[in-house]
């Protein structure tokens, strides 16, 4: 393109010149001569114009050229500032997402079962990479020192209390003391025998054997007689003093020193155990091997649940409006928040970028991509330049 429109000014020179040797006083010749001479102009002026946008014409140091090398870093700051108030502008940003309707789209993909298991698939990669990362000593050490100790430093009474009271005001603990009565009916129901030779044991050596019968068919007797109406009666005074035992220890648990300490001797023990302690170290490695387990088969109950989890999603984002909606406020103040408080480190990319490049390197780069329609530009000025000379010498000539 540069040597079309060098030969355009080529030809206009040539044009000039055979028109100023053949041209008389005021015939058709001086006409072309007008013409050539100023396409002349036009195209010298706009090669000047193109050439001072990447380097010194000719050389020579005149002011205001080679405008792209010396000037990078502020066309870049320039961009970066047009880009931020242009692009990143918050009501710019919330617009296009509001159009773009991004939760239905999301959920329209994730309804299709192909797209689940291959998101399902993409997660399990995750957690697989994740898990097989992480080193097992800092991840102990994580459960050690920050979840077991913490757990351990506070107080268990108090929360123990307030939950036991919790349960009780709920009335959940009914069942578990029908459990143990019908358990104690049973095991008094069945063991006849035990009962007889506890008495037996218990009777003095003189007493005669079938008196020791006696009192051991006595005592068994009531003994069952009383767990069955503790059993059947749902207002016996034994349950009754149950439930009262129970609310006075939830408020001993959160209130009194001594029931206070005395759980946390049994906490302390019970964490100091050899059974607990191997559980708490082998924790992290019985968690890593079910989940590697679980992401590496596609049928475990872990991937299902992943896969029906995000089907269920998709199917809300299509048809739930009120949810999607919601999703979509949720995006939107996302980036309004980034976009608003990050502006300028995003733009920052910008201009950082331009400022590393070489000057003269990015002039040849920026020449090469419009380089074509600057020399249009050239061309264009021979053309335009050779019509109004044209014109601005016919207007003479009737004036003169």
């Amino acid at each position: 393109m540069k040597l079309v429109a060098t030969g355009f000014f080529v030809a206009a020179t040539v044009v000039f010149l055979v028109a100023l040797f053949l041209e008389g006083d005021g015939d058709a010749w001086s006409y072309v001569r007008a013409a050539a001479e100023a396409g002349m102009v036009g195209a010298l002026a706009d090669w000047f114009a193109v050439t001072a946008l990447f380097r010194r014409p000719l050389g020579l140091p005149i002011p205001h050229t080679a405008i792209i090398p010396t000037r990078k870093d502020m066309f870049g700051g320039a961009l970066g500032d047009f880009v931020g108030t242009n692009f990143l502008a918050e009501d710019v940003v919330r617009d296009k997402l509001r159009r773009i309707g991004i939760s239905r789209r999301v959920g329209t993909w994730l309804s299709e079962p192909v797209n689940a298991e291959r998101v399902t698939s993409e997660v399990s990669n995750i957690v697989k990479g994740a898990v097989t990362v992480l080193r097992d000593e800092d991840v102990q050490a994580v459960i050690d020192q920050g979840i077991v100790r913490r757990l351990v430093e506070k107080p268990w009474g108090p929360p123990l209390g307030k939950l036991l009271g919790q349960v009780l005001t709920d009335g959940a603990h009914h069942k578990f003391v029908d459990l143990v009565i019908d358990r104690t009916y049973d095991w008094v129901n069945n063991n006849h025998d035990k009962v007889l030779q506890v008495v037996s044991e218990r009777a003095p050596t003189w007493s005669p054997k079938f008196v020791d019968t006696l009192l051991g068919d006595k005592a068994y007797t009531e003994l069952l007689n009383f767990a069955w109406a503790v059993k059947t009666d749902l207002n016996h005074p034994m349950r009754l003093a149950l439930d009262q035992f129970m609310i006075e220890f939830s408020h001993d648990l959160q209130h009194d020193p001594v029931t206070m300490e005395r759980a946390e001797t049994v906490k302390n023990q019970l964490v100091e155990h050899p059974d607990v302690q191997h559980f708490i170290g082998s924790a992290w490695g019985a968690a890593k091997k079910m989940l590697l387990d679980a992401a590496e088969d596609p049928s475990s109950e872990l991937r299902r649940r992943v896969r029906e989890g995000l089907l269920s999603f998709g199917n809300r984002m299509v048809d739930d409006d009120a949810m999607r909606e919601k999703v979509d406020g949720w995006l939107e103040g996302a980036a309004a928040y980034v976009v608003t408080n990050y502006r300028a480190e995003i733009t920052t990319l910008i201009t950082d970028t331009v400022e590393r490049w070489d000057a003269e390197e990015t002039s040849r780069k920026i020449e090469l991509q419009v380089g074509r329609d600057l020399q249009f530009i050239r061309i264009n000025g021979t053309v335009v330049g050779a019509l109004a000379g044209l014109v601005i010498y016919t207007i003479s000539q009737l004036v003169t």
